[in-house]
């Protein structure tokens, strides 16, 4: 299953809005045969390992799949129906797939045609595999995560703004590597107009990739700036939506348009976008998974609204020790230790001297604000 899992990972950032899986044929203890789905409408990894084989499997031999097996014929067929056809008895399964009409039918198929079915081996590596897939079925709703970079005592930047650069190489390298998995990355407007940013995957061998970007602008002041953003007037400007309001004014709307960007006008009585509004437009453009990647006062919005659902965060061995050094996160009054956020399903990688801690946010039952926080324009 582990061998499954590593092809799984060829899939990444390409299948979207497909999860990532992989699959082996395994005859007398060796491997045979290797498959996994490479982009959306392209053969599931069933189907891959399969025509990798060749040849109709030998009596006893095993496949060992990521995800459950589906079992509607969609546009590349059931792989059921393909896993019955070649004779195999014994199926081993990592996920279940949480796809509504899909979730556990796949196993009674098999079942009911008297094939061994296994289920749950490295069940958790593979929901981590597919966080954004997982997330965006069972809850119905995108999956909105937020990156973070800071020093051991949570600063972001010093008190002049200096912040390039708090991590190393390798984690800056890393969070490229998200930026490939995430369909949409997502910044503020104080971000664009300080940073100028890209916002592309750039990952060494590879082709640069853009995926959607989206700059939250409740006022349109990036539009104000002389110069005119970079994500405005690059080749991937067609790739840029701008969030605002109605309170952001038409002119400025429609000065975006003119230079090729998008524009999602938000349902809001004032000039801060409405969160569910968002969510929901990014269902309705199969966006399933947006990463957040500042400033900070974007991001601890999404804390003190309660949409942050995920949370990657990346800390460097280096003390600022300096109160006025710029927080990570801000916003919420949290007097005792049950009011403060937490992760679950939590993982850690060290990166060089750096380390990413990641997982899922779980918020206190009741979530305090501080009324006195700079919020969101």
């Amino acid at each position: 299953m582990r061998c499954a899992l590593e092809l799984a990972h060829h899939g990444w950032g390409r299948t979207h809005p497909n999860p990532m899986v992989g699959a082996v044929i395994v005859e007398g203890g060796k491997v045979v045969a290797e498959g996994f789905h490479a982009r959306d409408g392209e053969a599931h990894a069933e189907r891959a390992a399969l025509m990798a084989l060749g040849r109709a499997p030998k009596p006893g031999a095993s496949l060992y799949v990521t995800l459950e097996p589906c079992s509607t014929a969609g546009r590349t067929g059931a792989c059921t129906d393909a896993i019955l056809r070649s004779g195999l008895k014994r199926v081993v399964v990592a996920a279940p797939d949480p796809t509504p009409g899909h979730a556990g039918a796949g196993y009674e198929v098999l079942r009911r045609a008297g094939v061994e079915v296994v289920t749950g081996v490295l069940e958790a590596e593979s929901r981590d595999l597919n966080l954004i897939f997982h997330h965006r079925l069972e809850k119905n709703t995108p999956l909105l995560a937020a990156k973070l970079a800071a020093t051991l005592d949570g600063r972001i930047a010093c008190r002049t703004g200096d912040s390039q650069w708090i991590t190393g190489e390798t984690a800056r390298r890393d969070v490229h590597r998200w930026r490939r998995l995430f369909p949409a990355i997502a910044v503020g407007a104080g971000t664009v107009m300080k940073d100028n940013p890209r916002l592309t995957a750039r990952l060494p061998g590879e082709e640069d990739w853009c995926p959607w970007r989206f700059v939250f602008d409740g006022r349109l002041r990036t539009v104000e700036d002389r110069n005119i953003p970079r994500l405005y007037s690059d080749e991937y400007r067609e790739r840029t939506v701008v969030v605002t309001t109605a309170n952001s004014g038409l002119g400025y709307v429609r000065k975006l348009r003119e230079w090729g960007v998008q524009v999602w006008v938000c349902d809001s009585a004032t000039q801060r976008v409405n969160w569910a509004d968002f969510r929901k437009r990014c269902l309705e453009a199969q966006i399933n998974g947006v990463i957040f990647e500042g400033g900070a006062q974007l991001v601890s919005e999404l804390a003190q609204e309660r949409q942050m659902d995920y949370l990657f965060s990346y800390t460097a061995p280096v003390l600022l020790a300096d109160d006025k050094g710029k927080a990570m996160l801000s916003g919420l009054r949290t007097e005792r230790l049950t009011q403060a956020l937490r992760l679950a399903d939590v993982c850690h990688e060290i990166l060089e001297g750096d380390i990413l801690t990641r997982g899922r946010v779980v918020y206190p039952e009741k979530l305090q604000i501080d009324e006195t926080a700079f919020s969101l324009g």
